[in-house]
């Protein structure tokens, strides 16, 4: 028997985990071809690594009594990406499933009353994505996603979420192909320093878009890897649209995409100071029940972010 979806639904706060990538290359020394986590799923070493990753995090979602979403390590576990690896679609489908089931082993260990874990299957843009080189419609979207979207529906999540999205209609393709499947989606999308999607798109008109080509199916929107001083003002302008944000996921650097594709050495911050700018978007964003990091964060951003949310509501 199916066991209910645990769902952020604005009950309670939950956490994500922070730059999964970043921190098995910079901190861990471990080596993700095409910047892929799922490869670590074929190497014991690589499991063992994850599973002591998001044990880290759970530790924190303990301590301070709120909910998970354990996102599996599966962003770059599309098909133009697994074939560039090597991957046959049938073994990209098993290490999905795989994903998967490591996510439920880990739950299964770790859930308590006051930390419910959601199991997430993650996807990615099908380009880079920071600058894709080629746009696809969302019809075209919908059939490029829809076979993963498809394996993880099977194996149980209780959503799936797609991060670092540049446009517009790969996300109403996803969100259709999720509605299709019967799994709620999250759509994530990535922003510039000047607040807007790298297409160019400002983001109120990306969320717009997707819900009024998806008939409003995605649970709610996020942003990630994006530092928040790069986004902030976009918040400031009064707007309904808001409240469909659930979720921010930043990276700990104040430097652009550009930037961080071409440094040699990871910028991690400032974890307080990071928390402390999450704090001030907490007004603008009413309906935010998850708070996460990207690039260049670890434990000590997520714990000091969480720490902070927390003191704020328990001080109104």
């Amino acid at each position: 028997m199916t066991p209910a979806r645990r769902l952020p639904d604005g009950s309670r706060l939950y956490l994500g985990d922070g730059g999964l990538e970043t921190t098995m290359i910079f901190e861990r020394g471990l080596e993700l071809p095409c910047f892929a986590s799922f490869t670590l799923l074929d190497r014991p070493e690589g499991v063992e690594a994850l599973r002591d990753y998001y044990r880290g995090y759970l530790g924190i979602a303990k301590r301070n009594g709120v909910g998970f979403t354990l996102d599996t390590p599966t962003w770059r576990a599309s098909s133009d990406w697994g074939e560039q690896l090597g991957y046959s679609p049938s073994a990209l489908a098993d290490v999905n499933r795989r994903a998967v089931g490591l996510a439920e082993e880990i739950r299964e260990a770790e859930e308590t009353a006051a930390t419910p874990i959601c199991v997430c299957g993650t996807l990615g843009p099908r380009g880079d994505a920071y600058a894709p080189e080629e746009l696809m419609s969302a019809g075209e979207a919908e059939r490029y996603h829809a076979p993963q979207i498809e394996v993880f529906a099977a194996a149980g999540v209780d959503m799936v979420a797609v991060y670092t999205l540049a446009y517009a209609e790969e996300g109403v393709g996803i969100a259709r192909a999720a509605a299709a499947a019967g799994v709620p989606a999250v759509i994530s999308f990535t922003l510039e320093t000047d607040g807007r999607l790298p297409s160019g798109e400002p983001l109120e008109e990306a969320i717009a878009q997707v819900d009024a080509e998806s008939d409003g199916s995605p649970a709610y929107f996020m942003i990630n890897c994006a530092h928040p001083s790069h986004f902030a003002s976009v918040l400031e302008a009064p707007g309904e649209w808001k409240r469909r944000i659930g979720g921010i996921r930043a990276n700990a650097s104040r430097r652009s995409h550009q930037e961080l594709d071409e440094a040699t050495e990871l910028d991690s911050g400032s974890p307080p100071e990071l928390a402390g700018e999450y704090l001030s978007l907490k007004e603008a964003l009413p309906e935010v029940r998850v708070l996460g990091g990207c690039c260049g964060t670890d434990t000590r951003h997520v714990a000091g972010i969480c720490e902070r949310w927390l003191a704020d509501a328990g001080s109104s």
